[in-house]
């Protein structure tokens, strides 16, 4: 789960920092004043290859935890054991190889004769 946060806060630093400080300035009504913010922190990470491998393999105690968040919107602290099942799976995501990419290179481009290099990461 460190590798997911460590992304997160150095590929999407902005999203958080704006979706915490205003989860902050509402803590009782968080879920309906942060829902674009949380979305945009969910745009950001949703593409990295290792978010996305905890998320495939998490995807339970994710949904577990986010239902708790929705039934206890005053309370979020209560939903503390869905968390801890939650990083818990995260900790055993084998990630492995996730996040390395296959270099492709296209030299079919008629306009430049330079090669297009892009990165393949569908090795889970």
């Amino acid at each position: 789960m460190q590798v997911a946060m460590d992304i997160t806060t150095k590929y999407c630093h902005k999203e958080m920092e704006s979706y915490g400080q205003r989860v902050a300035s509402h803590p009782s009504t968080w879920q309906q004043h942060c829902q674009d913010l949380k979305m945009k922190v969910a745009q950001c990470t949703s593409s990295h290859p290792v978010i996305q491998k905890i998320r495939t393999d998490c995807s339970k105690e994710f949904t577990e935890f986010e239902h708790c968040l929705l039934e206890n919107q005053n309370s979020p602290t209560s939903c503390s054991v869905h968390v801890a099942s939650f990083l818990g799976c995260a900790e055993t995501v084998d990630l492995a190889g996730v996040g390395e990419c296959s270099l492709i290179v296209d030299q079919s481009s008629a306009r430049s004769s330079q090669p297009s290099i892009s990165c393949d990461y569908t090795n889970f």
